[in-house]
């Protein structure tokens, strides 16, 4: 049990807020489940946050997710605890079951800017160079110098977000990714491999590349979008960065 890895969830499904699991392995780095929906750090999208939930009912407040680097823990998913709870990370034995529950409000925001980035992707047919996704913003770099135009990107993808695309994802094997290379957007990022499938995000007619990330489940669930900044970083690299149009969150699903 010391070494397994954690069922990650969220790969098959975003929507998940909650779920019950074990405790594989815990010291002062934070916690190891057995299976969980938090997503780790990664594919330059933030960790999650939340809390996990003790048979006692005291709550641990989790305050990123990251891989595990642990020698020997290769797929395993560290939960980092909010300073100043020894206590409570000390009560946790491993095969102790927890429940773990997300912060909702801040994954959604994710959600819906790394959907809007795949967005942007479509209009905008250059390599990333680049990228980061949070809560409040998202960027990426473009590997080109041509000019873009601020507006013109704000109304395509918003036009994109009304249009209502059903987003969804698929497994591919490594040898079908080989024989695609064009599938591969990122310079920076390249798709996790090891297992011997590579998971696909497809926004029908609007996009399809390798992509671990959390998702929404219709481009309509982004909400409005405005480009709040384009910025030349180099020579060969354009930045663009995401903003969500209004301060207050879309209605969660």
């Amino acid at each position: 049990m010391m070494n397994q890895a954690t069922d990650a969830l969220f790969r098959e499904d975003s929507a998940l807020r909650e779920c019950q699991a074990l405790v594989l392995r815990v010291d002062e780095r934070g916690v190891v489940l057995d299976r969980t929906v938090f997503y780790p750090l990664g594919g330059g999208q933030a960790g999650d946050a939340g809390e996990v939930l003790l048979p006692d009912g005291r709550m641990l407040a989790i305050a990123d997710t990251r891989k595990s680097k642990e020698p020997g823990a290769e797929g395993g998913i560290l939960h980092v605890p909010a300073p100043g709870q020894e206590e409570l990370l000390a009560a946790l034995l491993p095969g102790m079951q927890v429940q773990a529950r997300l912060n909702w409000a801040r994954r959604h925001a994710l959600m819906r800017f790394h959907t809007a980035t795949h967005l942007l992707c479509a209009l905008l047919p250059y390599p990333v160079d680049g990228c980061s996704i949070t809560e409040s913003y998202a960027r990426l770099d473009f590997h080109t110098d041509a000019p873009f135009d601020k507006e013109a990107l704000t109304e395509g993808l918003n036009r994109l977000v009304t249009e209502a695309h059903a987003v969804s994802h698929s497994w591919i094997t490594d040898e079908e990714l080989d024989a695609n290379p064009s599938l591969v957007r990122s310079m920076s990022v390249q798709p996790p491999r090891g297992t011997g499938r590579v998971r696909v995000l497809c926004i029908e007619g609007v996009d399809l590349q390798p992509c671990g990330g959390t998702h929404v489940g219709n481009t309509a669930e982004i909400g409005g979008l405005t480009i709040t900044k384009i910025e030349k970083k180099s020579a060969s690299t354009r930045r663009v960065v995401l903003g969500f149009a209004q301060t207050v969150h879309a209605a969660l699903p």
